[in-house]
Formats: structure tokens, C-alpha cells, sequence
């Protein structure tokens, strides 16, 4: 397993980078984290946290640090994927409280041979599981002709 920032791994630009580390990964799991302060994008002052429902990106940019750090680990580019849905997200709380500390875990379930891959992800505080999700995605061998296509 190699170390990547976290910048390597997701492909978007800050401040629209949720997370703040891979910690982890293998060929089917992978450990991010992110410490909920006032900086962080979707702060809510009046919430003095971040709405739980943000839970479904960090997951997401979870997933695309997972797929991303093994394709690189293969020599390949960083490349696109599309969150096609959110099965069963359950939270146990309202929202992630300032100072909390986020341990964002995926696992691939499966993965399909045309790009469609299903992860069970969960987010821990002090080990604790405040949110589940199964997450579907579609990562396309060809992602830029795939949006080309999708918009014409």
C-alpha cells in the first residue's frame, strides 16, 4: 500500500475535497478520515457541525480514493466515477458535531464487468457507527466519452 495525499486520489479541486485522508486501502476496503471544524465545507454554524446527510459525498469521495489509490498503485490515471445511488443510508444522528473525527470505511461488495461496483460503507466516531449506507457506483472505462455521450 502506498501513502497518497488525498489530493491524488479524489479527482475533484479543493474546497470541494471533503476528506481529509486515505489512511488505508486494499483491493477491496479502504479507511479515510475527515475532523469536522468550522472550515469544513457545509459547515452549519447553527448546527455547530456538518448535516449528517453529507455523509453520502464523504462516502463517495471514500470510494473514489479507494478506486483511484489502487489504480495508481497499477500505474494508471486518476480517473472519473459517478455515484449512481444511495441504498438504505441510515444515520443515527442529525449531524457530525465540531471536533468529531471521522473514520469513513468502504468495502467493495462487488464489482461488474461493465463499471457498476456496490460498497457497504459505514462512519465511525470513537469506533462507534453513526452512518451506513450501500452505495452504488458506475466507473466507465472511458469517463470523458461517457459525459460526452450522456450530454449530446
Amino acid at each position: 500500500m502506498a501513502k497518497y495525499a488525498i489530493e491524488e486520489v479524489v479527482p475533484h479541486d479543493h474546497p470541494m475535497i471533503l476528506l481529509d485522508s486515505i489512511e488505508s486501502y486494499t483491493d477491496n476496503t479502504a479507511v479515510c478520515q475527515v475532523k469536522i471544524t468550522p472550515d469544513v465545507n457545509f459547515y452549519d454554524t447553527q448546527l455547530a457541525g456538518v448535516p449528517a446527510y453529507v455523509g453520502v459525498e464523504y462516502m463517495a469521495q471514500s470510494i473514489a480514493a479507494f478506486a483511484n489509490a489502487n489504480e495508481r498503485d497499477q500505474g494508471k490515471e486518476v480517473a472519473l466515477g459517478f455515484l449512481v445511488s444511495s441504498r438504505k443510508y441510515k444515520a443515527i444522528q442529525p449531524s457530525f458535531k465540531l471536533d468529531e473525527l471521522l473514520t469513513v470505511q468502504v468495502e467493495r461488495l462487488y464489482k461488474e464487468d461493465n463499471g457498476l461496483s456496490v460498497f457497504d460503507c459505514q462512519i465511525l466516531v470513537d469506533e462507534q457507527v453513526r452512518v451506513e449506507a450501500t452505495i452504488n457506483v458506475f466507473q466507465p472505462d472511458e469517463p470523458e466519452a461517457f459525459i460526452k455521450e450522456q450530454t449530446q
